[in-house]
C-alpha cells in the first residue's frame, strides 16, 4: 500500500492498556498556563523509566474554560492506579500549585472512578482553605502569597491506551526529522491524546531487555538503529534509509490513538524524501491492542 509514493507497510502498532488523567490547567495568561503545564508534565516520556508519561493534550480558550481563563489540558498516565494518584499529587503541588495564577480542573468526561487529588492537597492551606462552587464544580482554594490556588477536589482516571506508534523512514536525517515534526503537528489537532516524548519524537527506540547487560530492563534496539545497518544481522533498517525517527502516542481511547497515528502518517508522507511508514510491535504477544496501519486508511 502507498500514500504519496510513500509505502505504508503491512504491520501494526502494539499498544497497552494504561491508567489516564485529563485534568485542565488554567492561569491569568496563556503563557503562564502554558509553562505550568509544561513543568507538569516533564520527566514523563516512557514508564520504562520515568515514573509516569504526560503531556499537553490542547488549548482551551477562556470562554470554554470554568474560571473564564486560557489554560491547557494535560495528560498524565501510569499502568497502576496507586501510582497515578501519587503522580497526580506530586505534579500537582508541586508544579502547578507553585506557578503563578494557576488553578486546575477536572477534565476527564466518562471517568471510570475519581481521585481525591484536590481534597488531598487543600491541606497545604494549613486551615485556612476554603471550600468554594465554581460553574457546578466542588473547588478548593488555598491561600498563597500570591493569591489563591484553586484545584478542584476530585480529578477522573480512565482507561486508557498507550504505546501506538509509527516508525517514519527517509532517505536522510533532514527529512525524517522534517517529517516527525509535520507528524506531530498534525497529531496536536486530535484531543485526547498525547506524544509524550521530548517535542513528541522518540529518537532512541528501545527494546525489552538486553543483549550483553543482564542488569538492563531496556537497551537501544540495534535492528532500528541506521548506524548499525550494515553491522547488526537482521538489521530492519533498508539499504535506502538512513534516517529514522518513531513518533509515540498515548490516548483516552483507541479509537483516539488510531485517529492521531492516522494524522500523523498523513502528514509525514507528505514530505520530500520520506520512503516508508513502519510500526513498533512485539509480535503481538505483549500488548492487548493491534493498530494496524494499512486498516487506518
Amino acid at each position: 500500500m502507498e500514500i504519496n509514493g510513500v509505502e505504508i507497510e503491512d504491520t501494526f502498532a502494539e499498544a497497552f492498556g494504561i491508567q489516564v488523567s485529563r485534568v485542565l490547567v488554567t492561569a491569568a495568561t496563556k503563557k503562564l498556563a502554558k509553562i505550568a503545564a509544561t513543568e507538569a508534565t516533564g520527566y514523563g516520556t516512557s514508564v520504562i523509566g520515568c515514573p509516569a508519561e504526560a503531556g499537553i493534550d490542547c488549548y482551551v480558550p477562556p470562554e470554554e474554560t470554568p474560571d473564564g481563563r486560557p489554560g491547557y489540558v494535560i495528560m498524565i498516565c501510569n499502568m497502576d492506579k496507586k501510582k497515578l494518584d501519587h503522580e497526580l499529587l506530586e505534579r500537582v503541588g508541586m508544579c502547578i500549585l507553585t506557578a503563578a495564577t494557576t488553578a486546575v480542573f477536572d477534565w476527564m468526561e466518562d471517568a471510570d472512578e475519581k481521585l481525591t487529588t484536590g481534597k488531598k492537597l487543600k491541606f497545604f492551606g494549613d486551615g485556612y482553605e476554603k471550600q468554594l462552587d465554581i460553574a457546578g464544580r466542588t473547588v478548593f482554594s488555598i491561600p498563597l502569597m500570591s493569591g489563591d490556588f484553586l484545584i478542584e477536589g476530585e480529578l477522573g482516571i480512565r482507561s486508557g491506551v498507550a504505546g501506538g506508534n509509527l516508525f517514519i523512514m527517509a532517505e536522510n536525517p533532514a527529512a525524517g526529522l522534517l517529517a516527525a515534526e509535520a507528524a506531530v503537528d498534525a497529531i496536536k489537532a486530535v484531543h485526547g491524546t498525547i506524544t509524550p516524548f521530548p517535542g513528541g519524537i522518540v529518537a532512541s527506540g528501545s527494546k525489552v531487555g538486553s543483549n550483553k547487560y543482564k542488569f538492563l530492563g531496556a537497551s537501544t534496539n540495534e535492528k532500528m538503529c541506521v548506524t548499525l545497518k550494515d553491522e547488526v544481522e537482521d538489521s530492519q533498517i533498508p539499504a535506502d534509509v538512513n534516517g529514522v525517527y518513531e513518533i509515540v502516542i498515548d490516548g483516552l481511547d483507541e479509537e483516539a490513538v488510531k485517529a492521531a497515528m492516522k494524522a500523523g502518517i498523513e502528514a509525514a508522507v507528505q514530505v520530500p524524501g520520506v520512503l516508508r511508514i513502519s510500526a513498533g510491535n512485539f509480535g503481538g504477544n505483549l500488548g492487548a491492542y493491534q493498530i494496524k496501519l494499512q486498516e487506518l486508511f
